[in-house]
């Protein structure tokens, strides 16, 4: 049986978040940087005329293919999708089947799931009255976790991927925030995409206990304390850095915010991450930012110097210090949440 539409969105993922940690509810306001890349969480959403109404979710990376049970059952595999759907109010005469993938690895401390929560939520908004804007779908992302699944999180991931590109976000009042669009000349942005690396450490972050001690102790010390304050001041000087040209000041951010993170807790900083810091250094790396909130596993951002080939041997390197250890290619993403229509005839689109 054929579709009677397809809906498809993407939204990025996101990396080199300096200043993370301070767009959540214990740091009341933050200031983020953060660049936004592919490779992007992708939706797709069929949509069937007949058949008996209902949702079948398809989460490709897991190879997980099922009937989401109607509210108010009890969340199924995968709460987060099941909850997004459920706060969407998807009609329910309609028939779905709903695809969701990422190339990103889940756990990676990228934004992988708000990247995909946004996605979802961009894909059936379409089906619904009126329409989000890309700020409002990432709020919407947000509350599906903090109101729906009652879970710590911050703000930036969202945001970072509904508007896409490089931000500088600065949250007001948790979690009204505002997102600023850092513009470059294109051989600047090209320069920056090519000395960006992106490591994945092998495995998922397990790192939940860890969060909930350090968010205990930051709770306690209050939104003023000096760890919070040194995580704010590496997003304007990350900020100023790029708008400057100067890689060497970017870098210089990215160490002091992974720095600032360890001051956090030691095990923010994994010992894989600590091993590729080494490696990193050794080759001349400008900068490494451990991504999202740190823990083992994971991923780490690296900022190389201006010599390509010194950066395929970083690579090289690293990955033979252990076979777990994979570099993912990324692309700087110029677009946030993108949602279009197709109709079932190939290229009718909309």
């Amino acid at each position: 049986m054929e579709p009677a539409r397809v809906v498809n969105s993407v939204a990025p993922i996101r990396v080199c978040d300096n200043g993370g940690w301070t767009d959540t509810w214990f740091a009341g306001r933050g200031v983020i940087f953060n660049i936004g890349v592919y490779p992007f969480a992708e939706v797709q959403v069929q949509v069937f005329e007949e058949g008996e109404p209902g949702i079948v979710l398809h989460a490709e990376n897991f190879g997980e293919r099922y009937a989401v049970p109607p509210p108010p059952s009890p969340w199924g595999p995968h709460p987060l999708l099941e909850a997004a759907i459920a706060y969407m109010k998807v009609p329910d005469q309609l028939r779905l089947e709903i695809s969701i993938h990422s190339e990103a690895p889940i756990g990676a401390g990228t934004g992988t799931s708000a990247a995909v929560t946004v996605a979802l939520v961009g894909a059936l908004d379409a089906l619904t009255p009126g329409r989000l804007t890309a700020h409002e779908a990432a709020y919407a992302a947000q509350a599906v976790e903090t109101e729906m699944l009652q879970r710590q999180c911050g703000i930036q991931d969202q945001l970072a991927s509904a508007h896409g590109g490089i931000s500088y976000i600065e949250m007001f009042d948790y979690p009204r925030a505002t997102v600023s669009p850092i513009r470059l000349p294109d051989a600047r942005w090209w320069e920056l995409e090519r000395r960006l690396v992106l490591v994945y450490l092998g495995r998922a972050h397990d790192s939940s206990a860890i969060h909930e001690q350090v968010i205990r102790e930051l709770e306690d010390a209050g939104p003023g304390c000096p760890p919070l304050e040194d995580l704010r001041k590496t997003a304007p000087r990350s900020r100023d850095a790029l708008l400057a040209g100067d890689f060497a000041a970017l870098g210089r951010a990215m160490i002091e915010n992974t720095d600032a993170q360890a001051r956090l807790n030691p095990a923010l900083v994994g010992s894989e991450a600590s091993q590729v810091i080494a490696i990193a250094r050794e080759h001349g790396a400008l900068g490494w930012k451990v991504n999202g909130a740190g823990g083992g596993g994971g991923s780490i951002t690296l900022l190389c110097d201006a010599h390509s080939p010194r950066k395929r041997e970083l690579i090289r390197t690293i990955e033979s210090a252990n076979p777990a250890y994979r570099h993912i290619p990324t692309y700087l993403s110029r677009q946030g949440l993108r949602v279009w229509t197709a109709g079932p005839e190939a290229g009718a689109c909309e």
